[in-house]
Parts: structure tokens; C-alpha cells; sequence
């Protein structure tokens, strides 16, 4: 055990290294095609991460800080939902997820795939350039399941977490049965087909069913249901159903961190650069922290898995260091929405680390506590070491932005919420994107022009009401970061001007030049949908 705390402590100091050692800004831009390096944390908050929040941050990061360090810190940077899945699809797609069947929530348990058939996305388009494409950890976007519609009552179990103290179902013969007959067939339209060369993860961690993907199947057939004591206050398993046998929620997060290591130690050996998505389920729920992790922030569980999280961002940094492959790799670091308030954050906030940092909000939210997220670029040789961008940029941005440095232009049905930031990323402070939207859980925008952000809902669009007095919300961000001041009443002009926008990108398709484009479904409208 002795050794284990060593191995991951030696993990988080041996990466602690300054911009000065780790590359001359001056240096030409490389001539050749970079690789691509994207890591999407999962339910990190802005005020998690200590460089973004020094005052009001509790939680030591330093991998991450590292990271700032030589690249850019971006503190205007949205994920286009307060939840995962749509947020996953507009990275990934480079258009907003409410152009889908998806207006609000998430894909199901053994949901279908959101991303259609012949989308493109960063994946396919760096795979069209050359590049050798992987996935690894969590997908969330649906797979056409082989599940026979008479089997899915014993996938699929309910109420799961609601008495943990139960005995979890025994697997019967018939359970045992249909487990075989879903799980040892491939499973359809999943990464491997829309654009990634291969993949390995979990899909998602806390529901079933419990095992690792690769490619198109799942490793192993379930034997057991997950075991009861995995489900505690819904901050580990979330949903009972079948899992392999000795399934450990604890081994998830190392695991991929162990196969993003060996993908990267691989692929410099070829010829052709590499794109790793690398989609962490960390620190989203299960909190299954690992010993040398346990109490070591002193601020609960939670921000133990942040550390945990931050030390597996270093392993795979220092992979990259020592393969010599970090000086032609740019890195983007993110996450998918803000800090879940179900991990208790009071609790935090009574310790003096506020997740959401000086917004309102977390993870559900149109507020920006639910949606304005970390994003770091590290580009040595085009990145400058510690610098700052308060530009407003959306993580649909990076289709284009791959597309920009490929110098490949994007077909017009691709990517139609995309702008390219690679003048950012070279150091020029000029407007990129006039105007984003952001969606809360419930599918309610938030649509931002210039500093103006308008809230077409009474409350968050969350869980929190808010002020109901006031049917819409206008806030001037410049001036109230925090969203304390709605000037809605006060403004019925911009106001107007605003849903008229709203209501353009909707009916146009897309937000960048270009012909117009149909919506998969009709886009529901707010209020009064």
C-alpha cells in the first residue's frame, strides 16, 4: 500500500514543472500537421480548477495550473448545455445539440445514437487528414443496442439507489440469458463510427452496464448485478442493472488513464500525427476515489476526486513530455458542464471553495455556473506561456478551429456553429463570435450577444426557480458577473432584438456563414413552448 501512495504521489509532483522548462515561446510554429490532444473533464466547475479561482478555490490542481501556465487560459469559454450529452455532441459535431431530437436532458440509459449517420465530426474530419483517430472513457451519445424489446425489462432495472440498504436482485437464469444474447453481439453505431479509429471506455460510468467498451463490444458478458453498497446517496452508481464480475467503480478513472498513456507511447511511432479525445469521467459521480486520494484535499470527497482527476491529467501531460511528442501537440483541456450541486456544494462553500467561482449556478443551469467552463490551450511554438483570453468562445468552436489549422474548409452542412479560434490561440485579442447559446437541462437558451446574456425563463431552467416575478432574465455580464441584476423590465428594446436573433439562428440553421440549413426536428421555443 505504501508503494500505491508513493506511485501516485510521485504521479503529481514529478509533473509540477514551470513554462520556463518546458518550452521556448519563441520557437517557429512546426511545420508539420500536430497532433491533437482534446481532455473533457466531466462535471468540473470553473471555480475547481485553482488558477481560475485563487480566492475563492480550495482545491490544489496543480497539473492543470501547469497546463495554464504554458498555454492560454480562456475565461469566456461555454459548453453549449448545463448537462452532459448535448454538451458532448456540440463539441464533437461543432453544432448546437438543440438542432437535434435532443431539446432537453440527456440520452437515456441504452439510448439511441444522437449523432446521426454521415455527421461529421472531429474525428471523422482529422481521420480525412491523415490522422489516426481515438476515443477513450466516457461516450454518452447512444449506440443502437442489440437489446430485443421483450429482453429490455432485464437491462434496464429501476429505482435503483432508492434503498441502498436492499439486497440487489439475483441474477436469474433468465437475467443471465438475455445478458448473454445482448452483450456478446457487436453493438451499432457507436464511436467507431463516427470518426474514431477505436475506442475504449466505460460509456457511462454510473449506470449499466458496468464493464468497458472496446471498439464495438463490450469486455467480458455480465454475470452479477452491480452490487447494492455501490449505490450510496447517488454519488457513486446511479442505476442498478448488470455488471461483470468483481466490477470496481474505483478502477475506472486509472484504467483510463493507463490505455490514454499507452495510445499516445503507440501512435508517436507512426508515420501520421494522432487525435485523442479523451473523455474523463472524473469528477462526475461515481466518487470512487482511490486510497492515495482519500481525505487528501481535507474538503470531502469531491474535491479528493478533483486531485484524483488533476494527477491523471499530469500522468497523461508527462506521457507526452517524456515521448517527446509534447513540443507538436496542442492540448485542450475542458470540461462538459459545471459542478453538480448533488455532491454537496454548501458544504464546500462553508469550507471556502465555491465550484462555480464568482458566477451563479451549477451543472443544470442556464446561469453561468452551469455552462461557462475551464478552457486551456497549450500549442507550443503558437500558444503564448501564460496568457489570458476574455474573448466569448463555445466548444463547438473546435471543429472549425481543427478545420483552420488543417487548412481544410468545412463542407456547409458541417460544423455550422463553428468558429474557428486559431487567431486566438496565435496571440490576437479580436472578437471571434458575437453570439452563443447555451442551453439548462430543461432545454431553456440562454442566448449571449456581446456582454448582454438574455434568459428566456423564469429561473435557472434548472433546478432553482429564482426570481418569478420577472418571466425572462437580462443581465449585462460586463458589470454583473454574478447575475444579481435583472434588467429585463428595463430593456424591452434589446430584449426583442435578442429573441429576434434567437429566433434567426434557429430558423437559419446555423450561426456561421453559410447556405442555409434544416434542423433535424422543429426547435422548441421559449417561453411558452
Amino acid at each position: 500500500m505504501l508503494k500505491l501512495k508513493l506511485s501516485f504521489l510521485g504521479v503529481l509532483i514529478t509533473s509540477v514543472v514551470t513554462a520556463k522548462e518546458y518550452h521556448d515561446p519563441i520557437k517557429k510554429k512546426p511545420d508539420k500537421k500536430p497532433n491533437i490532444l482534446v481532455i473533457l473533464a466531466d462535471d468540473l466547475g470553473y471555480g475547481d480548477v485553482q488558477c481560475y479561482n485563487p480566492g475563492r478555490g480550495k482545491i490544489p490542481t496543480p497539473n492543470i495550473d501547469r497546463l495554464a501556465a504554458q498555454g492560454i487560459r480562456f475565461t469566456d469559454a461555454h459548453s453549449s448545455s448545463a448537462v452532459c450529452s448535448p454538451s458532448r455532441y456540440t463539441l464533437l459535431t461543432g453544432r448546437y445539440h438543440w438542432r437535434t431530437r435532443l431539446q432537453a436532458g440527456i440520452v437515456g440509459v441504452f439510448g439511441e445514437p444522437l449523432i446521426s449517420t454521415g455527421r461529421l465530426t472531429i474525428a471523422g474530419l482529422a481521420r480525412q487528414n491523415g490522422y489516426r483517430t481515438a476515443c477513450i472513457g466516457k461516450w454518452h451519445l447512444g449506440w443502437d443496442w442489440p437489446i430485443d424489446p421483450a429482453l429490455r425489462p432485464f437491462l434496464d432495472v429501476k429505482n435503483a439507489g432508492k434503498n441502498p440498504d436492499d439486497e440487489a436482485p439475483v441474477a436469474t437464469s433468465e437475467y443471465l440469458a438475455a445478458w448473454r444474447d445482448v452483450f456478446s453481439k457487436p453493438i451499432a453505431n457507436g464511436p467507431i463510427t463516427r470518426g474514431f479509429d477505436s475506442y475504449f471506455g466505460t460509456d457511462v460510468p454510473n449506470w449499466p452496464p458496468y464493464c468497458f467498451f472496446e471498439n464495438d463490444r463490450t469486455i467480458g458478458i455480465p454475470t452479477e448485478f452491480l452490487p447494492r453498497e455501490n449505490f450510496k446517496n447517488n454519488l457513486l452508481a446511479s442505476r442498478l442493472g448488470p455488471a461483470v464480475k468483481d466490477w470496481k467503480l474505483e478502477n475506472i478513472l486509472p484504467t483510463l488513464g493507463d490505455r490514454a498513456s499507452d495510445f499516445v507511447k503507440k501512435a508517436i511511432k507512426n508515420p501520421e500525427p494522432f487525435l485523442l479525445y479523451l473523455a474523463l469521467t472524473a469528477p462526475h459521480t461515481p466518487l470512487a476515489v482511490n486510497e492515495p486520494w482519500r481525505g487528501k484535499s481535507g474538503l470531502g470527497t469531491y474535491a479528493d476526486f478533483v486531485m484524483e482527476t488533476d494527477a491523471i491529467v499530469g500522468r497523461i501531460l508527462d506521457t507526452l513530455q517524456k515521448s517527446g511528442a509534447a513540443e507538436h501537440t496542442l492540448v485542450i483541456f475542458t470540461s462538459d458542464n459545471g459542478c453538480t450541486p448533488i455532491i454537496g456544494v454548501a458544504e464546500l462553500e462553508k469550507k471556502g471553495h465555491f465550484p462555480s467561482g464568482p458566477f451563479r449556478g451549477y451543472k443544470f443551469d442556464a446561469w453561468e455556473g452551469g455552462h461557462r467552463i475551464p478552457f486551456i490551450v497549450r500549442w507550443p511554438g503558437v500558444a503564448k506561456p501564460a496568457s489570458i483570453c476574455g474573448q466569448l468562445v463555445q466548444q463547438a468552436d473546435l471543429m472549425a478551429t481543427i478545420a483552420d489549422i488543417l487548412d481544410t474548409k468545412l463542407p456547409d452542412n458541417a460544423g455550422e456553429d463553428s468558429f474557428s479560434l486559431l487567431p486566438l490561440f496565435k496571440g490576437k485579442d479580436k472578437l471571434i463570435r458575437e453570439n452563443c447559446i447555451n442551453c439548462s437541462t430543461k432545454g431553456v437558451p440562454a442566448i449571449r450577444s456581446g456582454s448582454w446574456k438574455l434568459i428566456l425563463a423564469p429561473g435557472s431552467g434548472g433546478w432553482s426557480m429564482g426570481d418569478t416575478d420577472q418571466p425572462i432574465q437580462l443581465y449585462n455580464l460586463a458589470d454583473d458577473p454574478g447575475e444579481t441584476k435583472n434588467l429585463a423590465a428595463g430593456q424591452p428594446e434589446r430584449v426583442a432584438k435578442m429573441k429576434a436573433l434567437l429566433e434567426k439562428l434557429i430558423t437559419d440553421g446555423r450561426s456561421t456563414p453559410g447556405e442555409v440549413q434544416q434542423n433535424d426536428v422543429k426547435v422548441r421555443r421559449f417561453p411558452g413552448h
